[in-house]
């Protein structure tokens, strides 16, 4: 998997499905209290700009910020998808951090005198295996003496948040568009080993999405690294002719795209040990001109060193050195 958190297959799922504005209002919906949701403007529901997330915990989280109308004001809806697999206790410090730099970054952007801050809804989406008991309430982090709650409750900053954990939701009670469904599913099967399953392959819904999110869902099964030959039997059992075709074909797509990365990383490897190899030869030569044949135990020296910077300045100590110990003082 590469290093960069973006292109992690959880993330790039996670992003491209909910950014779509119809997949997250199906989402969000059913998930926030009925008395908000209701007050909501779901039709001029917006995207925002950028991420707020601490750039160390970018491997396993992700957030999308969202705006929308909120009774006869505006609110933000902020998005957290974690993808550890354990619960974290320090969650809520991290996610109250989160939301204050969105409010900074309104601030920022605020021209009135008197600027008054947006409310923020946060939701955490949590694609874990096994259900997390963990409080949703930013009080239960603090060591509160006993009795003095109430006199102390005015000086606690306080809030909750949902929860959204696919470990706690069954595969059926998921609701949203088809692609939000699916995604959802997707993400929650990953976690079981059920990416074969039934659910993942609901005809019924997958000739509901678009041809995008469907190529995705097929790389991030193939990514998790299934079976060859079980995900050659689910795709044939498929029997919408159509969707088993595109499925079949990009799969052998994949395949192939992976076979050719993988020959052109071999040669990639096979020119970097042959520039490596010259430049241990070169060192080996300009020793022996200078100083006679290269003692056995400094040849091997020479050639255990890899580092391109390092055989760089190797080489030059062999121009430079006056004898075998001194060049050997630089290894």
């Amino acid at each position: 998997m590469p290093e960069d958190p973006i292109h992690q297959p959880h993330d790039k799922l996670f992003k491209t499905g909910f950014s779509d504005l119809a997949t997250a209002a199906g989402l969000l919906q059913w998930q926030l209290p009925t008395a908000i949701s209701k007050q909501i403007d779901w039709e001029l529901l917006r995207l925002e700009p950028g991420t707020f997330i601490d750039s160390h915990y970018r491997h396993n989280e992700s957030d999308l910020l969202f705006s929308a109308p909120l009774a006869e004001s505006d609110c933000f809806i902020y998005v957290l998808f974690e993808h550890q697999i354990t619960e974290d206790p320090t969650l809520l410090l991290r996610l109250l951090r989160y939301m204050v730099r969105i409010w900074e970054t309104q601030l920022k952007n605020q021209t009135t005198e008197s600027p008054r801050l947006p409310v923020i809804i946060p939701v955490v989406l949590a694609q874990n295996a096994e259900v997390w008991q963990m409080p949703c309430d930013f009080a239960s982090l603090l060591d509160v003496p006993a009795g003095l709650h109430e006199d102390l409750r005015q000086f606690i900053p306080d809030f909750t948040f949902r929860l959204i954990q696919l470990a706690s939701l069954p595969f059926t009670a998921i609701r949203g568009t088809p692609s939000g469904i699916m995604i959802m599913r997707t993400m929650k099967a990953e976690r079981t080993a059920a990416l074969l399953a039934d659910p993942v392959w609901d005809e019924a819904l997958l000739v509901k999405i678009p041809q995008n999110i469907f190529e995705m869902l097929i790389r991030y099964i193939l990514n998790a690294d299934v079976d060859k030959n079980d995900f050659d039997l689910r795709v044939n059992a498929i029997q919408q002719l159509e969707t088993r075709s595109s499925a079949m074909s990009l799969a052998e797509q994949l395949r192939q795209e992976g076979l050719e990365k993988g020959l052109e990383k071999g040669r990639q490897e096979g020119r970097q040990e042959g520039l490596q190899r010259g430049r241990q030869e070169g060192i080996l030569t300009t020793l022996e001109i200078r100083f006679g044949k290269v003692p056995s135990g400094l040849e091997e020296e020479i050639r255990s060193v890899c580092d391109s910077a390092a055989l760089a300045d190797l080489q030059r100590a062999a121009l430079c050195c006056n004898s075998f110990e001194e060049f050997a003082a630089s290894l």
